[in-house]
């Protein structure tokens, strides 16, 4: 009995190395858990700093001089304001699944005075009505008339949608990826955002914000989905509750070797 009760026992070796394994899980969990919340901390001062301005009045759009400068932190849903004159001709669809169903973001270049373009989202149309869309682009005349636009500044989407790449080529854009959209389009000088027409219903600038129907098309923009998902404490309690697990096998383990060099 007392040989099989040793032949039960670990070595040191395997101890050492059941220490050393668990205390690095335990350290490991611990850490991410920590890290969760200094980005749960982070994602609610965001959420906080967002929602302050997108209530704020209209800004100048950044010109060329700040667009270096330009981060989604300090810019995303800025309310800006920008004036020029509208590119028709050189507007693109693209995709777009909203609370209204699927459909294309009308995004249109924006001629500003100094040589310099901004793409503009003007707003949703279904699926239903890209043909006609299309075939109003391609016929559309040289504008002459300066508008004002008053939106939020949005960050360039890269890339494309979900397994679907943007194909310039063929006038297919599952993202508004802006540099891909200005080269296709032949924009030299494009600003590295763009702006989503329309600004919340809260803002002091939402009844100027409103626009006209582009040609004889119905629009609907304003439809900026603020949104940021923050699953950081079910996260964090997630790696603490691990931590904790590998405190309890610690124990167990403990208590069986205890009670193993007992017998």
């Amino acid at each position: 009995m007392k040989n099989q009760s040793a032949a039960r026992q670990r070595s040191p070796f395997t101890k050492a190395m059941l220490a050393i394994v668990g205390i690095a899980l335990f350290l490991g969990f611990m850490t991410l858990g920590t890290w969760q919340v200094q980005r749960r901390a982070w994602k609610l001062d965001l959420i906080e700093r967002v929602d302050q301005r997108v209530h704020s009045a209209p800004v100048a759009a950044p010109d060329q001089s700040l667009w270096p400068k330009i981060n989604a932190a300090t810019y995303e849903y800025l309310p800006v304001q920008a004036q020029g004159v509208w590119l028709d001709r050189q507007s693109v669809l693209t995709k777009a699944l909203t609370e209204d169903g699927a459909g294309f973001w009308m995004m249109t270049p924006l001629q500003r005075a100094d040589g310099s373009q901004i793409l503009v989202n003007r707003g949703f149309t279904p699926e239903k009505m890209r043909a006609s869309w299309l075939k109003q682009i391609s016929e559309a005349g040289p504008s002459t008339q300066t508008v004002t636009v008053i939106g939020l500044m949005r960050m360039s989407e890269t890339g494309g949608g979900f397994l679907r790449k943007n194909d310039a080529a063929n006038g297919q854009w599952f993202s508004r990826d802006v540099a891909a959209i200005a080269q296709a389009q032949g924009l030299n000088n494009a600003a590295p955002y763009f702006i989503d027409l329309g600004v919340p219903a809260s803002n002091p600038a939402f009844t100027q914000s409103q626009q006209s129907p582009m040609f004889d098309g119905v629009l609907k923009s304003g439809m900026t989905v603020i949104q940021f998902p923050n699953s950081h404490l079910v996260y964090a309690l997630t790696w603490y509750g691990l931590a904790a697990m590998v405190l309890g096998a610690a124990w167990l383990v403990r208590k069986h070797d205890k009670a193993s060099a007992g017998r």
